[in-house]
């Protein structure tokens, strides 16, 4: 089997996450910045083998779209068009970031690292990852 790789995609940072090749776990890969990311990816498919994107699509409660939902939407042509051979899947991102922050106080992490937003970013992938585990696998 191969990975699953997940995108919390920014402006400036993008996190990332990934499942092992069974596709049971998922773990926080990196965070990437985002002028950055394709050149990144292309390297990590040419090591591991990923057979579907997930990214997390940004809207509001009541379904609207958020600022950032029109740079998702144009990231995602840019992957069909680099990576055409894999599968990309929009998830809803609600309430990721607030909830990675949440994990991150039950974690242990300690106020410093915490503020990082890097970490946030990865951690946030990291949960729509293993939910989308948990949906959809």
């Amino acid at each position: 089997m191969s990975r699953i790789l997940s995108i919390d995609y920014g402006s400036k940072r993008t996190g990332l996450a990934v499942t092992d090749p069974l596709q049971i776990i998922a773990t926080g890969l990196t965070t990437v910045e985002t002028p950055k990311l394709i050149p990144f990816l292309k390297d990590y498919f040419l090591k591991e083998q990923v057979e579907m994107i997930i990214i997390g699509m940004p809207s509001n409660w009541d379904d609207t779209d958020t600022h950032a939902t029109p740079l998702v939407k144009k990231f995602i042509l840019e992957l069909k068009k680099n990576f055409s051979g894999i599968a990309i899947k929009e998830v809803d991102e609600r309430y990721t970031s607030k909830l990675a922050s949440q994990a991150m106080v039950h974690m242990g992490m300690k106020k410093k690292q915490r503020r990082e937003k890097g970490m946030i970013d990865q951690v946030a992938a990291t949960i729509m990852l293993q939910e989308y585990l948990q949906h959809y696998i």
